[in-house]
């Protein structure tokens, strides 16, 4: 461990960089078809499945607390019914098929093998001991999962515990605001690091009418203005929000320590590059249009 002091926001930006490569496998062609080869095949089953599954044979209650920026609509469409076409230990051992596959093909034989990721996997599986189980469903269930044995996978493994992990303080964080599931994703969008509105409707189960209503409603806060952009309010309200995840995120990080924290972020960075140098994200799927 090391003395040096943390810098407040070094946990975000480790996070971003291990969530780029966590988040790759849901946009990557093997998850569909792994999850095809055991029976689901439509693309917003496959969404729920894969990331749910941890929690075991839940109803879709559940999934839209833990997701929070879903159309309970939508999720009541998929869940629990795809557990009655494949069981969460058949979703998991598939996701992390695919997850093989997706690395392999976006960072290179050579990148899975290397050095590097078995330091990295270390890194991150020591920052993932200093999470904590209490209010965090997601992480806590896939915290209860095996370490996957190959380095890369190990890897994937502990960005998923500190991506839910973070994403569980989040989500309090929102609802702290006052924010629902939509207008959350209309007040990120508007930040242009969301998911342009068209992803955020056809994967969300939002419709544009609602959309507009949700920004109606932010509009009436003083939250964000005609033209749907954030207003000094609403941009503050989003900083607040960042800096709250931080605090109620900031163990993992501290156990790990400032100088494992910033090799972890390079590492993290190198290889998040990598994989976006392959093509791992659609090239429209950020942005406020």
């Amino acid at each position: 461990m090391t003395t040096a002091a943390l810098d407040p926001r070094a946990g975000r930006r480790c996070h971003n960089a291990l969530n780029t490569l966590h988040s790759t496998h849901y946009f990557s062609p093997d998850l569909g078809r792994e999850l095809g080869a055991v029976g689901i095949t439509d693309p917003r089953a496959v969404n729920f499945a894969a990331r749910a599954a941890a929690l075991g044979p839940v109803g879709a209650g559940a999934v839209t607390a833990t997701f929070y920026n879903y159309k309970h609509d939508l999720v009541a469409r998929h869940v629990p019914a795809v557990w009655e076409t494949a069981a969460p230990q058949q979703v998991l051992a598939a996701r992390l098929r695919a997850v093989d596959a997706t690395l392999r093909r976006l960072l290179g034989e050579e990148t899975v093998a290397s050095p590097e990721m078995s330091e990295a996997a270390g890194l991150a599986l020591r920052a993932a001991e200093g999470c904590t189980r209490c209010a965090r469903p997601l992480y806590s269930a896939h915290a209860d999962l095996p370490v996957p044995k190959a380095p890369h996978l190990a890897y994937w493994h502990a960005a998923t515990l500190l991506r839910e992990h973070r994403g569980d303080g989040h989500l309090a964080v929102l609802a702290a605001a006052g924010l629902d599931g939509l207008e959350a994703l209309v007040t990120h969008t508007a930040t242009g690091k969301g998911m342009a509105p068209k992803w955020v409707l056809s994967t969300r189960g939002w419709t544009r009418r609602e959309w507009n209503a949700a920004a109606d409603r932010l509009r009436g806060r003083g939250l964000i203005d005609e033209a749907g952009e954030l207003t000094g309010a609403g941009a503050a309200l989003r900083d607040d929000i960042e800096r709250e995840t931080d605090r109620l995120d900031a163990a993992p990080y501290a156990h790990l320590g400032a100088e494992g924290v910033a090799r972890l972020t390079g590492l993290a960075t190198a290889f998040a590059r990598t994989a976006l140098g392959a093509g791992a994200f659609p090239a429209d799927l950020l942005g406020k249009a």
